[in-house]
């Protein structure tokens, strides 16, 4: 079974970005390239930053973490990165 990994990426204006991969450097590498692999939203917006990666497990522990984490307001986001937030309290 793959591990599946939640990142966050800081945008050049402070936008956090979050997303899951098996291979969190590959998946920056490709956001930052002009690869057409990476996020469309996040072209344009260099210099990006990875400012978290954290092991979740499955692919759908993954999936449902990720939608709780892009809904939270960015105040509660910058909490989750700076680590004042849990996994296990998010959407809750």
């Amino acid at each position: 079974m793959e591990k599946w990994f939640l990142y966050v990426i800081r945008c050049k204006h402070g936008r956090l970005y979050t997303g899951i991969t098996t291979d969190v450097e590959r998946r920056f590498a490709e956001h930052t390239s002009n690869d057409k692999k990476g996020a469309k939203c996040l072209r344009g917006k260099a210099p990006l930053t990875l400012v978290m990666k954290k092991k979740i497990g499955s692919r759908s522990m993954a999936l449902q973490i990720e939608a709780r984490v892009k809904k939270l307001p960015k105040i509660k986001k910058e909490m989750f990165v700076d680590g004042k937030i849990k996994v296990r309290e998010i959407g809750k």
